[in-house]
């Protein structure tokens, strides 16, 4: 049984694979890099009075900014030095604070993190059923009513959601707090964290219900849900062991695309709950200019996102049967004529 188990994992996923996605995402970030590294050049004026910001541009000081920073260095020689701190974690010093980079990011990055967890799983309770449900009543009243609801969701923008949110639960009916991040990690906080997960999540419910109702859609015309019917297995076990079963990989590879989505709407969401997070410090960061800041947000959302599609093409294979090519022992043989009255999609969900 353990030889069959790994001899089908390495046939899911090889290590060619797996060499060849952490590549792939090595030059992804490496592409990244360069660009964050750019926003310092792209920004106007001298770099050194950029980075210097508002205190007095005195020779001197201006000399050991382009000292620490090797601005009189060549372009490539600038950006492995940065490249090569940043690696360290040494992403530099706040202009507008005087604190350290890491040390700004690290604080902030636990609250953003517990926000964008929340708003997954809202929108994964809410998405994945409400997609289920439309997709078995394809073209149906109920079917339209859902993806009305979904284009709504979609096309509300999370700030405008939540000042909703706020007018409706918090100033009439007064079950969740208004503003602020709470106090310590545990029950306040998370009551204080609903609002802003729901504004958060209720715009990526739609997009996670279109790939389920998709993926249902899909999944109730295959060969072996039809063979499956006509077998006279339950409409619930259809659902359970096939219909659901097939739509885990399709919503999968949307993890990444929802993830990038839900770390751009917390800028907005921060601000209207009033949450000291990543979001909220970009935007402080972006108005007074901090360069610094702004290029370790940007390179740290990025390689989240990079990570995160990593981790969904590594699982996609261990989760899809028609991946798993590895032969399994049979105890008894199939006579041919049996196998070739059975689709192959009831084979693969057997032999799974």
């Amino acid at each position: 049984m353990k030889s069959t188990t790994r001899s089908r994992l390495r046939a899911a996923l090889p290590a060619g694979l797996v060499v060849r996605r952490l590549a792939g995402t090595l030059g992804l970030l490496v592409v990244l890099s360069v660009a964050v590294f750019a926003l310092l050049q792209a920004a106007p004026g001298d770099p050194a009075q950029t980075l210097l910001g508002p205190r007095s541009a005195t020779p001197e000081a201006l000399t050991a900014v382009r000292a620490r920073y090797h601005l009189d260095s060549p372009m490539a020689v600038q950006y492995w030095y940065w490249l090569s701190d940043a690696v360290r974690l040494d992403l530099g010093t706040s202009i507008r604070t005087g604190e350290s980079v890491a040390a700004a990011l690290g604080d902030r990055l636990v609250l953003t993190g517990q926000l964008v967890g929340l708003g997954f799983a809202v929108a994964l309770l809410l998405g994945v059923p409400l997609g289920v449900l439309a997709g078995l009543r394809n073209r149906r009243a109920t079917d339209r009513a859902v993806q009305s609801l979904g284009v709504v969701a979609l096309s509300t923008p999370a700030f405008a959601g939540g000042l909703v949110l706020i007018y409706v639960f918090s100033l009439m009916l007064g079950w969740f707090p208004a503003y602020g991040p709470g106090e310590g990690p545990g029950t306040d906080r998370l009551l204080h964290l609903v609002l802003p997960a729901l504004a958060l999540g209720l715009a990526v419910t739609a997009v996670l219900l279109k790939l389920t109702r998709a993926a249902v859609i899909r999944e109730l015309d295959r060969e072996h849900v039809t063979f499956a019917r006509a077998r006279g297995v339950r409409e619930r076990d259809i659902l359970l062991r096939y219909v659901l079963r097939g739509t885990v990989v399709p919503v999968l590879t949307g993890i990444g695309l929802i993830l990038a989505y839900l770390l751009a709407g917390t800028v907005m969401v921060e601000q209207v709950f009033a949450l000291p997070g990543l979001g909220s410090l970009l935007v402080d960061s972006v108005t007074f200019r901090d360069v610094p800041v702004v290029q370790a947000e940007a390179l740290l959302i990025a390689a989240l996102v990079c990570l995160a599609n990593l981790v969904t093409d590594l699982v996609q294979p261990l989760l899809d049967p028609q991946l798993r090519t590895a032969p399994v022992a049979r105890t008894e043989p199939v006579p041919k004529e049996s196998a070739a009255v059975v689709p192959s999609g009831v084979r693969e969900e057997e032999n799974a």
